[in-house]
């Protein structure tokens, strides 16, 4: 099989047009075109300095504009060499990252620019092709891969493999019990991953070996990597995603199951803000070919009918203002891109407190309906639009429960698609908590 041309990656938009930028100033300053794809890193240097007109400054958008047009460069340079590839990516500055299809390596090439130009020095961009470009050769003659090396095939990776893997593109609410939070969060590392390891034997029923393996490589002996002097949250710039992750297994009491961003924000969110109309305001001759057309009356009912309750017009899903919210702990703060946060509930408990799935069913029913007779067309009931419905109501009567029966502080978790799919084996190791000295 052939492998993929470099367009088949579409390049990031803001990040073409950077690199579009970059390129007319080079040829400014220079009085001739400085080729980004081919010309040696140390020519391109010498035309960015003229452009920059003195050192490399972090802070000045214009300097962010060329470390940006460089880094579309130095990707466009591994896409022709490695069949390499941009996915999205909420946690990388750039919204998006570069991955290989041979093996599993994350690039970010907005940081590798940045580092390169504050150096002063863009040949450490070979440096780093260089690494890349020994570790993908590991990969491909089965360095380190026994199945491989005898002759076993391993698939491609693809965009979406990375993005379920390192997207943290779903939402989750969970209730989060203050004082179980801190105590955990402010214990050592190697009681932790005592307790933790302890859950994994109480769990071993519930889990399958090949969890409990991914839990001991993956938690405990990352616990054991931590200074074993200092608390957990002492080390929270050092390893962010593992204190979130201890923060939700020792201190969840309860929540919601995790859903993909868009749906909170399109569907489930605004539901609440509706609330149940008794009457729907007529639609235009568009909305109801749309309907014609098959579109489900779920997210018609969602875009036509509006708001009983104000939301935000800016702010987090539509739902929260910035002021709503906070940390889960303080030393969070040290934490530069978070995933999980703490979050005011005023706002939604009221709706929350007159939310019913079963009227809320009916409301939409009755709006189908409604559409079906000014369409002249029967309603359009899918098996995936009961499903799509049953899920906004599942995800909002948990919430509710999460937030109206006290069970703790409400925080939104951010995850990507893998670790959504583990949630069933975090689950089994928080029920075998229940009997450590951490969170009792």
């Amino acid at each position: 099989m052939s492998q993929p041309a470099p367009q088949a990656h579409p390049v990031p938009q803001h990040v073409h047009q950077a690199q579009l930028q970059v390129a007319a100033a080079l040829e400014k300053a220079e009085g001739k075109p400085v080729d980004l794809l081919k010309a040696p890193w140390g020519e391109v240097e010498k035309a960015v300095q003229k452009v920059l007109g003195g050192a490399f400054q972090i802070n000045q958008p214009e300097h962010q504009t060329v470390a940006l047009g460089v880094a579309g460069a130095f990707a466009m340079r591994l896409i022709q060499e490695h069949q390499a590839f941009w996915f999205p990516n909420r946690d990388s500055p750039e919204g998006a990252t570069v991955g290989f299809p041979d093996a599993i390596i994350m690039l970010s090439p907005f940081g590798a620019a940045m580092d390169a130009l504050g150096q002063g020095k863009l040949s450490r961009l070979d440096d780093l092709a260089s690494d890349i470009r020994r570790s993908l050769g590991q990969a491909r003659f089965g360095v380190n891969n026994p199945a491989q090396a005898l002759g076993g095939q391993q698939p491609k990776l693809t965009p979406v493999d990375y993005q379920r893997l390192f997207d943290p593109g779903f939402l989750q609410f969970v209730a989060i019990d203050p004082n179980k939070a801190k105590t955990a969060l402010e214990s050592k590392p190697d009681s932790l991953a005592r307790d933790v390891r302890n859950a994994l034997g109480r769990a071993q029923q519930e889990l399958p070996p090949e969890a409990r393996q991914q839990f001991e490589g993956q938690i405990v002996q990352s616990l054991q990597r931590l200074d074993a002097s200092k608390s957990l949250i002492e080390q929270a710039d050092r390893a962010p995603r593992l204190v979130e992750l201890m923060a939700h297994l020792f201190a969840t009491v309860g929540g919601t199951g995790s859903a993909p961003e868009d749906f909170w924000h399109d569907i489930v969110l605004p539901l609440l803000f509706i609330g149940t109309p008794k009457s729907f305001p007529p639609m235009d001759e568009e909305e109801l070919d749309l309907f014609r057309q098959g579109a489900d009356p779920l997210p018609l009912f969602v875009d036509v009918v509006p708001h009983a309750h104000p939301a935000p017009e800016e702010g987090l899903l539509g739902a929260f203002e910035m002021g709503d919210i906070g940390l889960v702990h303080p030393g969070f703060a040290r934490i530069g891109a978070l995933r999980l946060i703490r979050i005011d509930t005023k706002r939604i408990k009221p709706l929350l407190e007159q939310f019913d799935p079963a009227k809320m069913g009916e409301t939409i029913k009755a709006f189908g309906e409604t559409v079906a007779k000014a369409a002249g067309k029967p309603s359009n009931e899918t098996p995936q639009g009961k499903e799509m419905l049953q899920a906004a109501l599942t995800l909002l009567a948990d919430l509710k429960r999460a937030v109206t029966q006290g069970q703790g502080e409400l925080c939104l978790r951010r995850l990507t698609e893998a670790e959504a799919a583990s949630e069933r084996a975090l689950a089994a190791v928080r029920k075998g908590l229940q009997g450590s000295l951490i969170i009792t």
